[in-house]
């Protein structure tokens, strides 16, 4: 896959508390107006099992904010892509995720960010609210709701798969997890993963602007609407796209862009 402007830019590492190094890319926008030059940088979170590569470079995501006049910081949780791999549940506790967004808005030189989260991307920056609130303006959260997936699952299943290749009862599991083996995905680290964020909330301020971004045959973000409804949130409905091709929607780009602008 070539992704345009990618080579230029270089990986860089933030030191989470705890001593795990954080990849992340900076990008700069296209400056064309005054309301771009006076807008923070946009932070992109991915899912669990992907890249900040695969989901928001490869998908034309950085492109389009850059277009937009903004600057962009994606990072690579955790146990995926460039990032330190730890094989322990304990590494990958909510706030753990949340401190290390913290950690690479401090390593990147960046007060305060709009953010924008795709699946579990959508639970670490909703933790990142949670540990430094007053660091976001806006949020877009995609593809996520109140119930966190890997709290539906058995564990062992999970588990038998990863280490084993033994096939789980959950066809669910099998879905999530056979492309990330077959892209060659750490196996130790995403069961970590799963065990240590199993069942995170999805929880921001109560005074933070959000906007929820859900595919019309995407089962995982089950409950959005009245979550969007008890903060005054609104809701965009991406019609015929499930969990993967919402993140590809020219229609989540455009209306992420258009509520990040204020």
């Amino acid at each position: 896959m070539i992704i345009a402007g990618a080579p230029d830019v270089p990986t860089l590492h933030a030191e989470a508390p705890d001593g795990v190094l954080v990849a992340y890319r900076r990008f700069a926008g296209e400056r064309a107006t005054d309301a771009a030059d006076a807008a923070p940088p946009v932070l992109l979170v991915h899912g669990f099992a992907t890249t900040a590569r695969v989901t928001w470079e490869g998908t034309g995501w950085v492109r389009a904010l850059q277009a937009a006049g903004r600057d962009v910081i994606v990072t690579d949780l955790r146990g995926h892509g460039d990032s330190d791999k730890p094989v322990d549940a304990a590494s990958y506790g909510r706030d753990r995720l949340g401190d290390d967004l913290v950690a690479v808005l401090d390593s990147a030189g960046v007060e305060v960010v709009d953010a924008v989260g795709y699946s579990l991307g959508g639970r670490i920056v909703s933790a990142l609210t949670g540990r430094a609130s007053g660091r976001v303006r806006r949020v877009v959260i995609g593809g996520a709701g109140p119930s966190e997936l890997f709290a539906t699952w058995d564990p062992e299943e999970a588990r038998g798969l990863l280490l084993r290749g033994a096939p789980p009862r959950n066809p669910v599991i099998a879905q999530v997890l056979r492309p990330a083996l077959e892209s060659g995905a750490d196996r130790e680290a995403l069961l970590a993963c799963i065990e240590g964020i199993a069942g995170a909330p999805l929880e921001l301020p109560s005074e933070l602007a959000a906007l929820f971004v859900v595919g019309e045959l995407d089962p995982v973000p089950a409950g959005v609407e009245q979550l969007a409804r008890d903060r005054g949130s609104d809701v965009i409905t991406v019609p015929g796209r499930d969990h993967v091709s919402t993140l590809t929607s020219r229609t989540f780009k455009d209306a992420a862009i258009g509520f990040l602008a204020g």
